[in-house]
């Protein structure tokens, strides 16, 4: 999708491999890389007419905070073609709103690993629609050459529909971990599959949906809780601009659900409301059975939200919050 008179415009880090991929991506037809050494709204939007910027990408995080802007209004958006998106969960209602605004361009959506060269799957712009179609909650299907596939806990694929590990398989999978044989063992299968940790299903048209890490299940009561759901659910009320959710421990319960809400300006929703928001839309073991309030997620170089700095703050110390 890069042609040579092609702009892009973009601002991951160049040691990160969704950085990296596109820089290059974009440099092999010769394109022009406009190169943000850090994420500005205002910034991002004086570069698109400036550059005549072709091409972007964005995480969730500047997604928002670009359609938040009250300049966004004032801006020339008709030279953007493409704009890309991943490396965090992008809400349905974000996305929608996104999709509404900047009409000129087509959307991707890509999902991949470095251990898998990078992005492997993709939800390409014909497969963008406005309509509530399942497969918009998809990050899509693989590249040509990539396999997937789910494994359940005995390690054998599971059928359409059901959840376990993501495991792929193509090319462009990492040969193993420098110096770190057991890891790799546990990583790379010696039939060339890689487990890649994060949990998630395909349906019966081979679109992907991924769910969360595996390791950032949370087990309540006895039931198992991806946290993206119940994030998704509480992102999509007016007054959130970000949300986590850890699970903290209790004596009842084995695990408690915790949300960590970054409202947006000039709007403080309370706890009370935020749940029952979220009792219309997931089952009520998934709730959470308390919400803190945050001026800033934190968030590491590509706006993924460290969920380790959280539970620093309320598992390791939950006294004091």
């Amino acid at each position: 999708m890069w042609q040579g008179d092609d702009v892009g415009l973009f601002f991951l880090p160049l040691f990160h491999v969704s950085g990296i991929g596109w820089w290059l991506r974009g440099l092999f037809p010769g394109s022009k890389q406009v190169l943000m050494p850090d994420f500005d709204s205002g910034e991002f939007l004086r570069a698109i007419p400036q550059h005549r910027v072709t091409h972007t990408g964005v995480v969730a995080s500047a997604l928002q905070r670009i359609l938040e802007d009250p300049q966004l209004a004032h801006t020339d958006l008709s030279s953007l073609r493409y704009m890309y998106y991943g490396a965090s969960a992008t809400a349905p209602h974000l996305l929608a709103e996104a999709m509404r605004t900047f009409t000129t361009c087509g959307f991707i959506q890509s999902y991949g690993q470095t251990e898998a060269g990078g992005a492997v799957v993709s939800l390409g712009p014909d497969d963008h629609t406005l309509d509530d179609v399942p497969h918009m909650t998809s990050t899509g299907r693989p590249f040509p050459g990539v396999e997937v596939r789910i494994i359940g806990p005995d390690g054998e694929p599971v059928p359409a529909g059901t959840s376990g590990e993501i495991a792929l398989r193509s090319p462009a999978n990492m040969a193993g971990y420098l110096n770190l044989p057991e890891e790799t063992a546990a990583t790379l299968q010696p039939d060339g599959w890689l487990l890649t940790g994060d949990a998630g299903y395909l349906d019966e048209n081979g679109f992907l949906y991924v769910r969360d890490r595996i390791k950032e299940m949370i087990i309540t009561g006895g039931e198992n809780v991806y946290p993206a759901e119940v994030e998704n659910a509480l992102a999509s009320h007016p007054g959130v601009a970000g949300v986590a959710v850890i699970g903290v421990p209790s004596e009842r319960w084995g695990q408690e659900i915790k949300a960590v809400v970054e409202p947006r300006e000039d709007q403080a929703p309370s706890e009370s409301e935020l749940i029952a928001w979220a009792r219309d839309r997931i089952a009520g073991y998934k709730l959470p059975k308390s919400i803190a309030f945050v001026d800033t997620l934190p968030r590491n170089a590509t706006g993924k939200v460290t969920k380790a700095d959280l539970r620093r703050l309320y598992v390791q110390a939950p006294a004091a919050h």
